[in-house]
């Protein structure tokens, strides 16, 4: 970790205590009002539920603080994303999406923009500068992707985006602030899913906009209070207590990661592994220059779609599970999910365990389907 993650981690708990008073609760009070006390000119206060919540808040100061942007929530990571493309987008307007992204990106294109005349190229996300961005008003990108943990250069995809006249948008989801920093490397937005590991404890669904645009955080926040996609504020107050531990738990699960990888690469029931933390992966040169940490994530391949389903759900430190980013290792086949993966093919996310327990766990698993 640099030493400016370290510091904003270091800061993180103790963003709520420069307005202290003698008495007041440490922990983040949760604020469960519709309505608020609002007599005369009440503006620059909380006036009705729909626009604002203490709450709220509190985990968008936190998540800005990481991001060193401004911060915008959402009741889910496709809502951060919906926001996005439907604050920023009008017809006639055309995007360009990874072909190997998360699937939902590519449904809410071809299901909602394409009617409203959004049109929508794909492309892999290893080769995602080759074709230029001439003619697109917004390029998203998801790096590493999701299943099969390719990577882009970020800084390379801004700067030629950029000259195109077209708007970068970085899904950081597997990432977080602390595994990478897409605004810091050109990108002018960053979505993610906090449902994964910035809430961390598999309990919540949220999403947040982060830009340093006032332009494009005015446009998201517009869309959220019109549209009334918002947060509950018991959500908000769920992920606020998550990202406190957020330091903590990614850097158990990447250094975990690390050390499973390597050993799955050994294993005779494996193949078609990839981790950017490994020397021999194709993403491994750029994810060193261009990630903080390589991510808890891990995919790779057996045998057969059983033997798949057998290695998952006869281990016991695994639970079959379709997100990732908690606690407890899970992992999914994902061609059951509609991803063009082999059938065999299985994401792992590396939890927080003990490590040693969990690879033992995991290499008995796979002992009993290997041959």
């Amino acid at each position: 970790m640099s030493e400016t993650a370290r510091s904003r981690a270091a800061a993180l708990a103790h963003l709520r205590n420069s307005g202290f008073a003698t008495g007041d609760p440490i922990p983040l009070p949760l604020t469960m009002a519709a309505i608020f006390h609002t007599p005369g000119d009440a503006t620059g206060f909380n006036e009705y539920g729909r626009y604002s919540n203490p709450t709220w808040d509190a985990v968008e100061h936190a998540l800005g603080h990481l991001e060193n942007a401004r911060c915008i929530g959402f009741p889910s990571g496709m809502a951060a994303i919906s926001a996005i493309f439907f604050a920023l987008l009008k017809s006639g307007d055309r995007v360009l999406l990874p072909s190997d992204g998360y699937h939902a990106t590519r449904a809410l294109a071809e299901g909602f923009l394409k009617p409203f005349g959004v049109a929508y190229d794909l492309r892999p996300t290893s080769t995602f500068l080759d074709g230029g961005f001439a003619g697109y008003r917004l390029a998203f990108v998801e790096t590493p992707s999701n299943p099969q943990l390719d990577i882009c250069d970020i800084a390379a995809v801004a700067k030629a985006a950029h000259e195109a006249g077209a708007i970068l948008v970085a899904d950081n989801t597997a990432m977080t602030p602390f595994g990478q920093r897409p605004l810091d490397l050109g990108a002018d937005i960053v979505v993610s899913a906090d449902t994964k590991a910035t809430n961390g404890h598999s309990d919540v669904l949220f999403g947040h906009v982060a830009s340093r645009s006032d332009d494009i955080i005015a446009a998201v926040t517009n869309w959220r209070e019109m549209s009334g996609a918002i947060p509950g504020p018991f959500e908000a107050w769920l992920v606020h207590r998550g990202l406190e531990t957020l330091d903590v738990r990614f850097d158990r699960m990447c250094s975990s990661a690390e050390i499973i990888a390597q050993r799955l690469k050994d294993h005779r029931a494996v193949s078609g592994l990839r981790f950017p933390g490994l020397e021999g992966d194709p993403s491994h040169n750029l994810a060193r220059a261009q990630m903080e940490r390589f991510g808890f994530l891990v995919s790779f391949e057996l045998a057969s779609d059983e033997k798949a389903e057998a290695f998952i759900n006869n281990c016991p430190l695994i639970e079959a599970a379709t997100s990732f980013g908690g606690v407890h290792t899970s992992a999914e086949r994902r061609a059951k999910r509609g991803d063009a993966v082999p059938p065999g093919f299985v994401r792992l996310s590396v939890g927080c365990e003990p490590v040693e327990e969990l690879w033992q766990a995991i290499e008995a698993s796979l002992d009993r389907i290997r041959d």
